[in-house]
């Protein structure tokens, strides 16, 4: 399999290139940087995914496109909501199916919710990148339903306690769900970055949520 991942150098992406790497697959990075450290056969593009045409060429051939990118700047200001419709027509002519790495505050904490962003406990700061990526769930579930010809897509969001900021173990184990925040049997809901990548990957090798959003955890 072929990926083009948006956002190849940063901690999710990297998580799912190596992890694709070890399946033998090809994989191709688009950020706006070169990596620090440059990971063995990953073949890194430098560019904007705001440019159509480096989209459409690092998108080109790949069995699967990948967002793996920040919603917002640090400011809070969207910025891949606009971008969106330019990606999934890339990923549409290449005929790639388009893998979304989203945040948790869109997820239920219970059937019928509430979403986690809309709870007491989710911090004021974290709300413009969640509410953001929530857009992006509902944009996607409203233009591109499962049934209509065009667009594959799915959407993966992680537990509450999730990124770069910790790491976690990596149990080369993990739990979906729907729309619900996957946790445990003490409430603590938490997935590595490793097992994320993993839960990620197996989607891409095995389709098993067509056009639809599923959460992931230990």
């Amino acid at each position: 399999m072929r990926l083009a991942i948006i956002g190849g150098t940063g901690y999710t992406g990297t998580n799912i290139a190596r992890e694709a790497l070890r399946r033998g697959w090809q994989v191709r990075s688009l950020s706006r940087h070169a990596p620090e450290t440059p990971i063995p056969g990953v073949e890194y593009v430098t560019g904007s995914y705001a440019d159509a045409p480096t989209v459409s060429g690092v998108a080109a051939g790949s069995d699967a496109v990948i967002v793996a990118v920040h919603a917002t700047t640090d400011d809070g200001a969207s910025v891949l909501m606009p971008h969106m419709p330019m990606i999934v027509a890339a990923a549409v002519s290449a005929g790639a199916r388009l893998g979304v790495v989203g945040g948790a505050g869109s997820s239920f904490v219970a059937d019928g919710g509430p979403r986690l962003v809309d709870t007491p406990e989710f911090q004021e700061q974290w709300k413009p990148e969640a509410l953001t990526h929530a857009d992006i769930l509902s944009w996607l579930q409203e233009n591109h339903p499962a049934g209509r010809a065009g667009l594959r897509w799915f959407y993966v969001s992680p537990a509450a306690l999730y990124g770069s900021y910790a790491h976690g173990e990596a149990t080369g184990s993990y739990r979906t769900g729907g729309d619900v925040l996957v946790t445990t049997a003490d409430g603590n809901s938490e997935i590595s970055g490793a097992d994320f990548a993993l839960a990620f990957v197996d989607e891409l090798a095995d389709p098993r949520h067509e056009n639809r959003r599923f959460t992931v955890g230990h």
